[in-house]
């Protein structure tokens, strides 16, 4: 397995590295938008393909990066259902699995810290964001946090794995890197309380200043999406209504971008093609299913994902290949629910 623990010293975050050989794909957690040259050079070093980035929560201390990487490596972006962001390319939920070639990661709802904070479990490891830190516990005053859904978060939840378990936060302030759950339940100060009022007090006691950044960080990090306005522009997008009208005619073909996991979830639009985003790249160029099809029948293709980022960047790849004539479903899945369009589950 490839892991670094990336630091960045102005807001004291760690971003983490993930992948399961050289040469494979990688995912990255709470990257900064300062670091993101960095980041793009390692992965080039380790000859890894970048095809998630992930924020635990809504950050109020730095400039995510996962808009510029996905810009820069048309890599899906990934939060917690509960993120108020405007877009990210997937959402998931406590008992979801978040997955890379060779690696997959278990979802845990660990609010407190904020309403959207999220921990991911990789085996031997946690990453706990500012839900749990190195000897401390991240603030509950701000973002909707809320220190008894903290308390439930690490005591009913972290805690309960065992004490071997690294914990990797999202930042650390003294210069640790790398806990346990065995350590912090002995050497943690804000986890020897006896009750949940007593760290009710302890949380509500602290009086600590906002983040320096918080002003600019917090309403730059709610808009990160893909403005997918372009694409509309050109004509390469369809509003959910219009997909809804086409869907059954015989020159048009639906394509569905989303993970596996997505469709067994959530439901697929009838009739429906599954091309998995990862796969595009190798789908829409000669040889690839998707070229073939659009060479061989003529047909449009409507590419549809979650939330509409995939979609609209597959568009843009297929016209970057010259592969026929296609469009994307603006607002996706989500939109067509709205609109009430069918699916089948």
């Amino acid at each position: 397995m490839i892991f670094r623990q990336l630091f960045d010293s102005v807001s004291s975050t760690y971003t983490y590295l993930i992948a399961s050989r050289r040469g494979g794909e990688a995912l990255i957690i709470d990257p900064v938008l300062e670091k993101v040259d960095r980041y793009i050079q390692l992965i080039g070093e380790l000859d890894l393909k970048l095809v998630k980035a992930v924020d635990t929560h809504l950050h109020a201390d730095h400039l995510t990066g996962l808009g510029a990487l996905r810009d820069r490596t048309h890599c899906v972006t990934v939060m917690g259902e509960r993120s108020k962001v405007d877009v990210v390319s997937m959402r998931l939920s406590e008992g979801d699995k978040l997955t890379i070639e060779g690696a997959a990661l278990d979802v845990l709802y660990t609010p407190g810290h904020t309403d959207d904070s999220y921990s991911f479990l990789m085996r031997d490891r946690v990453f706990t964001g500012d839900t749990l830190l190195i000897r401390g516990t991240g603030r509950t005053d701000f973002q909707n946090g809320d220190p008894r859904a903290q308390y439930d978060s690490i005591f009913n939840k972290l805690l309960r794995l065992p004490d071997e378990t690294m914990i990797f936060p999202a930042h650390d302030y003294k210069g640790e890197t790398v806990s346990t759950i065995g350590e912090e339940k002995t050497f943690n100060p804000r986890l020897q309380v006896k009750s949940i009022e007593q760290y009710v007090d302890l949380m509500n006691s602290l009086n600590l200043p906002n983040p320096k950044m918080m002003d600019v960080a917090v309403p730059a990090n709610m808009r990160v999406g893909l403005v997918q306005d372009e694409i509309a522009r050109r004509g390469w997008a369809v509003s959910a209504a219009e997909a809804l009208s086409l869907k059954d005619r015989p020159d048009v073909v639906l394509v569905d971008l989303r993970e596996r996991s997505e469709r067994e979830k959530h439901g697929v639009i009838a009739g429906s093609l599954h091309a998995p985003y990862p796969d595009l790249a190798a789908n829409v160029h000669p040889g690839g299913m998707l070229h073939e099809l659009a060479r061989a029948t003529g047909k449009r293709i409507i590419f549809y994902c979650a939330f509409g980022e995939r979609s609209a960047m597959a568009v843009q790849a297929v016209q970057d290949a010259g592969v026929g004539s296609a469009c994307h479903i603006q607002g996706g899945i989500d939109a067509w629910k709205k609109a009430d369009g069918p699916l089948l589950r």
